[in-house]
């Protein structure tokens, strides 16, 4: 006889509300699941569906990760409380986003956690059972390291109503590069071809979609992206594709794991944003000797105040000298004044293209867990004139850690040997 409790209230769940490409999806989950593709095809909001009815059928304990833990409010939370308005099951959910959770009234809840210190992923417990389902958002910001440590905490038997619980790892993201981890860890094992749309065996399910699979969008939003003129962002973003990068400005890098080297010869560098572009700071030791450059630490994130910011940069940086962006006097007095020794560098002319060039005679060595940063170096490219020819003028976008290593190494490329790192 099963032991669980019953709850008197009735949903009213239609497959009407889900695309079609999706319902299948709905039943039968493996080990790993992968909801990948072009923008806007529906992802996120199918994922975020098919959670709230898992919490609410018992048994499920969600933990929704992203790669920086204030981004998540804005995506996946905004996700789930909008599945949760849908359903019209509001008063059946005690949602407390400063808390970092949604309750049913059954007990079983929906977690949130970023990922920029996995550590703290362990001390993460639901009140009721055991974690059965992790939904990382825009998984290809996070390193392979950050999957393996988040599959630890799927442990401890998950039964309910007498039946078992598969405990599956969820990944959703538009598919950025080809030569990502993400491609290598499940893609090519199953042998996945460019002109498939779905895989699966009894570990693993892919499916691919576009913003042709969903029947929720404004004729004028399949417009838009069918008029996506960019070679890259209409592959990635249209076509659901992994992007090919044939015009990356930086080629000279490679991973590896730091963790283990002792670094003496190091500088700070941070680029300051707020909203849509986040502030990034990079720790990096410089060997002049041998031409290398090994980015070992940083991080990024979104809608951080100065305050904040400084917060999060004095264990990184203690006293030493960080390098700022000198477009931002007030920013560089506001960390100055909560105990950073923030410094504005001297920029002046062409200085882009000649760190662009000073960093293209080095060897750039990267930590294995900044994911973040291999992302920019990899897609971080020149822009094109309207025939689609490369100019001489770097992007504008995609580069928050690369301007805080050039930030961080201007004292080298521009010949400033005179000035003060202490």
């Amino acid at each position: 006889m099963s032991n669980a409790v019953k709850y008197d209230y009735e949903i009213d769940i239609s497959y009407d509300m889900y695309n079609p490409v999706y319902i299948p999806y709905l039943e039968n989950p493996r080990n790993t699941e992968i909801f990948y593709g072009g923008s806007s095809s529906g992802k996120s909001n199918f994922v975020a569906a098919r959670a709230i009815e898992d919490i609410l059928s018992g048994g499920h304990n969600y933990l929704c990760c992203r790669k920086m833990g204030n981004s998540l409010t804005k995506s996946v939370f905004n996700e789930l409380e909008k599945a949760i308005n849908k359903l019209k099951c509001r008063g059946l959910f005690d949602i407390v986003p400063s808390q970092g959770h949604i309750t049913c009234v059954n007990g079983y809840q929906i977690l949130f956690s970023g990922l920029d210190d996995v550590e703290k992923v362990k001390s993460i417990t639901p009140k009721k059972g055991v974690i059965t389902d992790i939904w990382i958002e825009e998984a290809t910001e996070i390193a392979r390291d950050d999957v393996k440590q988040l599959r630890k905490r799927l442990r401890g038997l998950a039964v309910y109503d007498g039946k078992r619980i598969r405990k599956r790892i969820i990944l959703s993201f538009n598919p950025i590069y080809r030569t990502h981890w993400i491609v290598k860890e499940f893609f090519v094992p199953n042998n996945w071809k460019d002109d498939q749309t779905h895989f699966e065996n009894d570990k693993i399910r892919i499916l691919k979609t576009t913003h042709l699979d969903n029947l929720f969008l404004d004729p004028e939003d399949h417009e838009e992206l069918e008029n996506e003129t960019d070679p890259y962002w209409r592959e990635v973003y249209t076509y659901g594709n992994w992007g090919s990068l044939g015009d990356s400005i930086l080629t000279n890098w490679r991973v590896e794991d730091l963790s283990k080297q002792s670094f003496g010869n190091i500088r700070h560098g941070v680029d300051f944003g707020y909203s849509q572009d986040p502030a990034a700071y990079v720790k990096i030791h410089y060997d002049p000797k041998r031409k290398r450059i090994y980015i070992f630490d940083g991080f990024s994130q979104t809608e951080l105040t100065n305050p904040q910011l400084a917060e999060r940069l004095k264990p990184h940086t203690g006293d030493n000298a960080v390098f700022c962006d000198s477009a931002e006097p007030k920013s560089i007095k506001e960390l100055q004044d909560n105990g950073i020794n923030a410094k504005a560098v001297k920029k002046g002319p062409n200085s882009i293209l000649f760190g662009i060039q000073w960093l293209q005679q080095h060897k750039i060595i990267v930590d294995e867990t900044l994911q973040g940063v291999v992302n920019e170096l990899t897609i971080w490219g020149w822009k094109k004139d309207k025939n689609g020819d490369s100019l001489p003028i770097p992007e504008d976008k995609n580069n928050h850690y690369i301007d805080a290593v050039r930030y961080a190494l201007e004292i080298e490329y521009m010949g400033l040997k005179g000035m003060d790192l202490s």
